[in-house]
C-alpha cells in the first residue's frame, strides 16, 4: 500500500475490512462505556501523545514514514470513534458498509465545517461531485501535511501531533448533530478552546517543579511561536509560563466527558516525563491536577502506568525520552506500579492461576527441569493473561516486549505460584 498514491484509503478500508466489522460487532454502539472503548484503541497507538509509534498490522507499515503512519492512526481512530458512537446495530456487511459511508460523508462535512484552513472543494475542476471517500482522503492528506509543517522542536512537534486526538473527540461529538451555521460556530469555538487548554496543562506541567531552565525557556518559546495564537492568548501563555498557575484555571469545558479528561491528564504526565523524572513537587501537582479533574489518585495510577508502559514498549523509537530518561528507571518504577496493584489483587490472581490448568502444569514441571523455550513463552502470554483479569489493567495495553517472564516474577506476589500449585 503507498500511502502517496491516490486511492490509499479505499485501499486501507478494503484491507481492515474483516478487522473493522469485527470491532464493530465487540465493541459497538451497544458498549456500556464507548469513551472507554475508544481510548482503549486509542492509546496504545500513541496518537493522544502526539506519537505515532504504536503497532500497525498493515504489510510494509515498518517501512513508513511518520507522516504516514500518523495518517493511517488518524483515519484508523475517526473510523472507531464512528463505530463506537454508531446509532444503530451493526451485526451484517450490509450494516457495516452503511456505518462506513457516513463516517467517510461526516469526515468531508466536518473538517470543511470545522477546519477553514482545511476547506476542500466537494466537486472537481470539471464539475463532477467527488465521493464520500475521495473528499475524505484529500481532507486526510491535508490534515496531516498541515501538522507536519510545524515539526522543528519536542514542543511543537508534540503539541501539534496530540492536537489529532482532539480532531478525533470534537467528531465523535459532530456526527450526532445537523451541521448548520450556528453548530458550526460552536465547534469552531469548541476547539479553540480545547486547543489552548492543551497549551495551558503543558505550560503548567513544566513549571510545576518551578524551575525553568534556559533549555525549558528556549524550546517553550518556540513552541509559543509555531502555536498560531492570537496576540492575546500569546501574551496569556507566555504570562503562565513564567508566572504559572492554579489548575482550576485551565478552564477545561463543562461537559464532563472521560476521555477529554483523561487526554489532559496524560499530556500533563507526558509533558513532565519529558523533561526529566517525576519530582515531588510534579507528582504534588499531577495529584492536583486529577482531583480537579474530578479523578481518584488510583486513576492517576492507572494513567501513569499506561504512559510508562507506552515508553518501555516504544522506547527505541522515542528519540526525545532516551536523552532524558533512563530505560532501567523508568522499567523499574513500572514494574513496582504493578507490583502493588498485583498484591492488592492477590487473592483473584491465585484464582485465575488455579483455574489455568496449563500454566500450573508448566510451572510444576519448571521446578525440576527446564523449560522449553516455546513452553517458556506459553507461560509468559498465559501469565500476562492472568494479570489483564485484575480491573485496573482492563483499558491499559501492558508492553509485551517488557513483560519478560523474569519481569512478570518481580511482578506478581512472591508466594502466588506456591499457593496457586498446591
Amino acid at each position: 500500500m503507498n500511502l502517496n498514491n491516490k486511492g490509499w484509503l479505499k485501499d486501507y478500508l478494503d484491507f481492515r475490512k474483516d478487522l473493522i466489522v469485527s470491532g464493530a460487532g465487540e465493541k459497538g454502539h451497544k458498549a456500556s462505556h464507548p469513551e472507554q472503548s475508544l481510548y482503549k484503541i486509542i492509546q496504545p497507538t500513541g496518537l493522544m501523545y502526539g506519537q505515532s509509534v504504536g503497532g500497525v498490522p498493515l504489510a510494509d507499515s515498518e517501512k513508513w514514514n511518520d507522516k504516514e503512519r500518523l495518517k493511517i492512526l488518524l483515519a484508523e481512530s475517526l473510523i472507531s470513534s464512528s463505530l463506537l458512537f454508531y446509532e444503530k446495530p451493526i451485526s451484517s456487511p450490509t450494516d457495516i458498509s452503511a456505518a462506513i459511508e457516513k463516517t467517510l460523508e461526516s469526515i468531508g462535512s466536518f473538517y470543511n465545517n470545522i477546519f477553514p484552513e482545511l476547506a476542500t472543494p466537494t466537486k472537481t475542476l470539471l464539475g463532477r461531485k467527488k465521493s464520500p471517500i475521495e473528499l475524505a482522503e484529500t481532507i486526510l492528506d491535508k490534515r496531516i501535511e498541515y501538522t507536519n509543517k510545524f515539526e522543528g522542536n519536542l514542543w511543537s512537534k508534540f503539541f501539534h501531533n496530540s492536537l489529532l486526538f482532539l480532531d478525533v473527540f470534537i467528531y465523535g461529538k459532530w456526527i450526532h448533530t445537523n451541521a448548520d451555521r450556528i453548530v458550526s460556530d460552536f465547534f469552531r469555538f469548541e476547539r479553540e478552546e480545547l486547543r489552548f487548554s492543551v497549551v495551558k496543562v503543558i505550560a503548567a506541567a513544566a513549571h510545576s517543579n518551578k524551575e525553568i531552565s534556559i533549555e525549558e525557556r528556549r524550546l517553550y518559546d518556540l513552541f509559543i511561536e509555531s502555536t498560531e495564537l492570537t496576540t492575546e492568548r500569546r501574551k496569556e501563555a507566555l504570562k503562565i509560563f513564567e508566572e504559572g498557575f492554579a489548575v482550576e484555571d485551565i478552564n477545561l469545558p463543562s461537559e464532563n466527558s472521560w476521555i477529554l479528561k483523561k487526554f489532559f491528564l496524560e499530556v500533563g504526565i507526558l509533558t513532565i516525563l519529558a523533561d526529566k523524572r517525576v519530582e515531588q513537587e510534579e507528582l504534588d501537582f499531577l495529584k492536583s491536577f486529577c482531583q480537579y479533574l474530578g479523578f481518584s489518585e488510583d486513576d492517576l495510577e492507572n494513567s501513569m502506568i499506561a504512559i510508562e508502559g507506552f515508553v518501555l514498549e516504544h522506547w527505541g523509537e522515542l528519540e526525545y525520552l532516551k536523552d532524558s530518561q533512563d530505560y532501567d528507571e523508568v522499567g523499574a518504577q513500572f514494574i513496582k506500579r504493578l507490583s502493588i496493584i498485583a498484591e492488592r489483587h492477590k487473592s483473584k490472581l491465585i484464582k485465575s492461576l488455579t483455574d489455568n490448568t496449563d500454566v500450573l502444569s508448566l510451572l510444576r514441571r519448571a521446578g525440576s527441569s527446564e523449560l522449553k523455550p516455546d513452553e517458556k513463552e506459553k507461560v509468559r502470554l498465559e501469565l500476562i493473561k492472568i494479570i489483564r483479569t485484575i480491573p485496573a489493567f482492563g483499558l491499559v495495553s501492558l508492553p509485551q516486549k517488557f513483560l519478560t517472564l523474569p519481569v512478570l516474577l518481580k511482578v506478581l506476589p512472591k508466594n502466588l505460584f506456591a499457593e496457586g500449585i498446591k
